[in-house]
This record gives C-alpha cells, sequence and structure tokens, in this order.
C-alpha cells in the first residue's frame, strides 16, 4: 500500500557509502545518488532503530561462513582509537596518553578483524572503564555469545576487568603485553587483528576525524563502513 518506492535500497546505501568513504558533508552527495535529504533520511532512521548494528551482525556472520567459519566467534578482540573531534557535540574529552582531544572509539572484533560491537566515548574515559561500558553492552546482546571463550585486550584492561569478564560473559579475558623493551611498533599476537580494523576504519575520510555532534551518529559511521568492507568480501568472486 502507499506510494511505490522511488529510489531501490541499493541506491540509498550507496550514498550512504560515498558519504562513509569521501567524507563529504551531506548537502555535497553528487546528484546521480537520491537526494541528499532521502539518504540522510535513512541513515537517521537506521541509526535510531539499530538497523546498522542488525546489518552488520547479518553480514558480519555471512563473511565468516564464507571464509569457512562459524557464525559467531569463539574468541575476539577489543581496543580503543582515540580520534580528534570537531568543536561541539557531546561526551569530548582529552586523552592525555595520546595527547588528543576528542573521543575514543572502543570496539570488538572477531578473528577476521570484523566488528562486533562499537562504543563511542569521550577520549578522556580509562580504557578500563570504557572497556566495562563496552562489554555491559555486549552482555546485552546475547546473540553474539553462545560460542565465546576468549577476549584478548592490552595491559590497560587489566585489573578488576578480568573477573567482571569471566563472572558476566564466562568467558576469559586475556592480556596480551608489550615485549619487554619493546620501541615503536610490533606485531603482537591476536591484538594486530584489531590494529589492522582499525586502519580499515581510518582510511574512509568520514571517520578520518570524529565530525559527529552525536555518539550515536558516530557509532552509526562505524558501523557503516565494515558494512562496505563486508558486502566487499561477500561480492568478491574467488579464482581457483
Amino acid at each position: 500500500m502507499g506510494r511505490p518506492r522511488e529510489y531501490t535500497w541499493r541506491e540509498v546505501l550507496n550514498g550512504i557509502f560515498y558519504v562513509v568513504k569521501n567524507g563529504c558533508v551531506w548537502r555535497a552527495l553528487p546528484h546521480e545518488y537520491p537526494s541528499w535529504q532521502t539518504v540522510y533520511y535513512y541513515f537517521s532512521l537506521f541509526r535510531q532503530t539499530g538497523k546498522w548494528e542488525e546489518l552488520n551482525r547479518v553480514i558480519r556472520e555471512a563473511v565468516r561462513e564464507k571464509e569457512g567459519r562459524k557464525p559467531q566467534a569463539s574468541a575476539m578482540i577489543i581496543d580503543s582509537q582515540s580520534a580528534k573531534s570537531a568543536e561541539g557535540g557531546e561526551k569530548r574529552g582529552f586523552d592525555g596518553g595520546k595527547k588528543v582531544s576528542g573521543r575514543k572509539r572502543n570496539l570488538i572484533v572477531d578473528t577476521l578483524g570484523l566488528l562486533v560491537l562499537a562504543k563511542v566515548t569521550s577520549a578522556n574515559v580509562q580504557d578500563v572503564h570504557a572497556g566495562k561500558q563496552t562489554f555491559q553492552d555486549l552482555l546485552e546482546r546475547p546473540e553474539h555469545l553462545p560460542r565465546l571463550q576468549t577476549i584478548f585486550a592490552d595491559g590497560g584492561y587489566r585489573g578488576e576487568l578480568v573477573d567482571w569478564v569471566k563472572e558476566n560473559l564466562h568467558a576469559d579475558l586475556s592480556i596480551v603485553l608489550k615485549v619487554d623493551g619493546q620501541k615503536g611498533f610490533q606485531v603482537l599476537p591476536k591484538r594486530w587483528v584489531i590494529e589492522r580494523t582499525n586502519a580499515w576504519i581510518s582510511r574512509n575520510r568520514r571517520l578520518a576525524r570524529d565530525y559527529e555532534r552525536l555518539v550515536a551518529t558516530a557509532e552509526a559511521f562505524i558501523y557503516a563502513a565494515m558494512i562496505r568492507l563486508g558486502l566487499r568480501r561477500l561480492s568478491r568472486v574467488q579464482t581457483s
């Protein structure tokens, strides 16, 4: 019933992905896409209804199955990335360790580097506290937990959080520490996976910096970027 749809879902999503990848403002969306008002309307609607997170889950599970894995992960990795933010907006702070004024993106990914959960907080929130907020959100999403056994993290998540994860998520929080005397970047077991995910996200110009006034919008763009990556993997033709 009602008026026939003027634009296909693919046209709408292509418009959203263009904004994510190229970092333009909504009003600068090229004319070959649906009107910016239409594209923004659906982006906002998906954010308010939790559709971005749901789409990400479905696509992540499809990619895992294509790679010969079980849909739900038995091992995950958590880490944070501080991003500079534009002026204004909620939940902004200064990360004294990274010397960044803005927000902190707390991500949980599987061992393929695919996003399970994104939680954006102020940059001045310590990893252990931001991690607990992120794990609490994970606890409220039981569809991610059937096979979960281990979560890998860096030294910033040590302390009482280890016991909290064991008691509430029934999983081991395995702390992967830097090598003694390490200087500069060095690949560490399991933790390198989420560092690569952070790089994937930062390649999208809209996410190279946090321009959003609402943290919910910042999280939605992270999910949209990873959905785009997942769809490209699903459409990839395997050659013998």
